[in-house]
């Protein structure tokens, strides 16, 4: 009767310490790695924990650490950084996969769930060439953006928003009203080929 207890203790303090939650002002940029004690079996850090490869086979769970923070039924990892204020913008070079999910989720979000498919979590999803937003399990299409190389994401906490942004005309393409309640932290999902996640830049003009 103590797992869950302990479980939640475990991620309380992951989310606090190891995460080193961003309470910043709304003018600095989030700088965040990916966090590979989130990441799922099936998925391989690289380029100094900035992207993330899909394997078929993937490593073997039982030659993982055996911890709670790690997403054993779907092809997650989380950034390494929460957000509890401000405005922040990364971008996702997307061009190397065909099937993936990026966005936000809480930071104590179920490790048996995927990001899009329970309301803890604010996604844009890309499969069969088209995008979606995905929230709670269900889908919205997006039009108007096609496979560009590089994507960009804007949060804003406090407004409650998260952004797909159109990098090469700087513009957004859609917003995703949220239902922030305590910190949140980058997510990615992925199903083929690799992403690669640029942090640590300023908010563009105009966004």
């Amino acid at each position: 009767m103590a797992l869950p207890f302990i479980r939640s203790l475990c991620l309380c303090r992951w989310g606090v310490k190891r995460l080193g939650v961003a309470a910043a002002e709304a003018r600095r940029a989030i700088s965040f790695k990916l966090e590979e004690k989130t990441a799922h079996s099936s998925l391989a850090l690289f380029k100094g924990d900035t992207g993330v490869k899909y394997g078929i086979v993937g490593l073997e769970p039982t030659k993982l650490a055996l911890n709670v923070e790690r997403f054993r039924e779907w092809a997650v990892v989380l950034a390494d950084t929460a957000v509890t204020s401000g405005r922040h913008y990364w971008e996702v070079t997307v061009k190397r996969s065909h099937q993936f999910r990026i966005g936000v989720a809480d930071v104590d979000m179920s490790r048996d769930s995927c990001i899009g498919v329970d309301d803890r979590s604010w996604v844009f999803t890309y499969a069969q060439r088209k995008w979606h937003t995905m929230l709670a399990n269900e889908k919205a299409p997006l039009d108007g953006i096609g496979q560009p190389e590089k994507v960009g994401l804007l949060l804003e906490y406090e407004a409650q928003k998260l952004s797909l942004v159109d990098v090469s005309r700087v513009a957004v393409v859609h917003t995703l009203q949220t239902d922030f309640r305590g910190p949140v932290v980058p997510a990615f999902a992925l199903w083929d080929g690799e992403l690669l996640t640029h942090s640590g830049l300023e908010v563009p003009e105009g966004l």
